[in-house]
C-alpha cells in the first residue's frame, strides 16, 4: 500500500509538470477562485459583524417613579440583570437624563430650553442591554410588573423591523456564499476536466495495457491535490502580503464592531487550503472517472 502511495504521489507530480500549461491553467483558475471565495468571506464576516452590532443596540429603557430610593433602584438593577436574557443594566439618574437631554441639542445646534424650566422633568431609568433581541418582550413584561417601574418605553415595532432586516440580511449573506462557492466548485471542476480531457489518450493506453481502475486515478487524484495545494499556497501568500493594509483597514472600518481579525485570519487559512485541496481532489476523481466508467 505504501509503494503504492508512492508511486502515486511520484506519477502525479511527474504528470503535473509534463503538462506544464494546462497544469499552470488549471492552478491560475484555482487560485483566483479562492480569492473570490476567501474575499467574499471576509466580507460576509464583516457584514455578520456589523449585524451583531446592530442587535447589541436594542435596549428596553424603563422609566421608575420619581419616590423610588437608591436601595431599591439598586435591588431592581441586580434583579434585572440577574435575568439570562439581560446582558447589562446600566442605571441612569434625573441629572444624568438631562445632561444627555441638553448635549442633544447642543449637538443638532439648538438652544437649550431646559434652563427655562423650574425643576427637572425627565425620570430617572434603566437601560437594559439585552443578550438577544427577541428576548425583549420577557424583559419588557418583568419590568412592567415591578411596582417601582412607571412605564416601560413601547419598542416592539422598532425591534420587529431590526430582526426583520437582520435575518434577511444574514439569510441573504448565506445564499450568497453559497452561490458563489457553488459557482467555484463547477469553474475549478470544468478546469480540471479540461486538463484531464488533455491527456485522455494517456488514459486509454492505460486501460488497453490493462491498468486497473485505481492505478489510472490515484495519480490524477493526487495531482488534483497538488493543483489545490499550489493554489492555495498562491491564495495565502497574496492574501499575506495585502495582510497589513487590509488589517488596518478593517481595524478602522469595523472599529466598533465585534470583529476579531485574528480569528478571521485563521478562519480564511482553514477555508483557503480545505476548498483548494477538496476541490482539486474532487475535480480529478469526477473528470477520471468520466473515463473509466465507459
Amino acid at each position: 500500500m505504501l509503494r503504492f502511495l508512492v508511486f502515486s504521489l511520484g506519477r502525479a507530480w511527474q504528470g503535473f509538470w509534463r503538462n506544464g500549461a494546462m497544469s499552470l491553467a488549471a492552478t491560475a483558475t484555482m487560485t483566483l477562485m479562492l480569492l473570490l471565495l476567501s474575499g467574499f468571506f471576509i466580507v460576509q464576516n464583516g457584514l455578520l459583524a456589523g449585524l451583531q452590532f446592530v442587535e447589541q443596540k436594542v435596549e428596553v429603557v424603563a422609566d421608575l417613579r420619581s419616590t423610588t430610593t437608591d436601595a431599591e433602584v439598586e435591588d431592581l438593577r441586580l434583579r434585572i440583570g440577574a435575568l439570562p436574557e439581560v446582558r447589562e443594566v446600566n442605571y441612569v439618574s434625573r441629572e444624568e437624563a438631562l445632561q444627555r437631554f441638553r448635549d442633544a441639542r447642543a449637538a443638532q445646534g439648538e438652544e437649550d430650553l431646559t434652563k427655562y424650566l423650574d425643576a427637572n422633568p425627565l425620570h430617572a431609568s434603566l437601560e437594559v442591554k439585552l443578550r438577544d433581541p427577541g428576548a425583549f418582550s420577557a424583559v419588557t413584561d418583568a419590568l412592567r410588573a415591578d411596582p417601582l417601574v412607571e412605564r416601560v418605553k413601547n419598542i416592539t415595532d422598532l425591534v420587529s423591523r431590526v430582526l426583520a432586516v437582520t435575518e434577511f440580511l444574514r439569510t441573504a449573506g448565506i445564499v450568497i456564499l453559497a452561490v458563489i462557492a457553488a459557482i467555484v466548485l463547477f469553474i475549478i471542476i470544468n478546469t480540471i476536466r479540461l486538463a484531464v480531457v488533455a491527456r485522455a489518450e494517456e488514459i486509454e493506453v492505460m486501460r488497453l495495457v490493462g491498468a486497473s481502475d485505481a492505478f489510472i486515478r490515484w495519480p490524477f487524484v493526487f495531482e488534483g491535490a497538488l493543483v489545490g495545494l499550489l493554489g492555495a499556497a498562491i491564495t495565502l501568500g497574496v492574501i499575506a502580503a495585502v495582510a497589513d493594509p487590509l488589517s488596518s483597514f478593517m481595524f478602522e472600518f469595523f472599529r466598533v464592531l465585534p470583529i476579531r481579525v485574528g480569528a478571521i485570519a485563521r478562519d480564511v487559512a482553514v477555508l483557503v487550503i480545505g476548498s483548494g485541496v477538496g476541490l482539486g481532489v474532487l475535480g480529478a476523481f469526477v473528470s477520471v472517472r468520466t473515463y473509466l466508467i465507459r
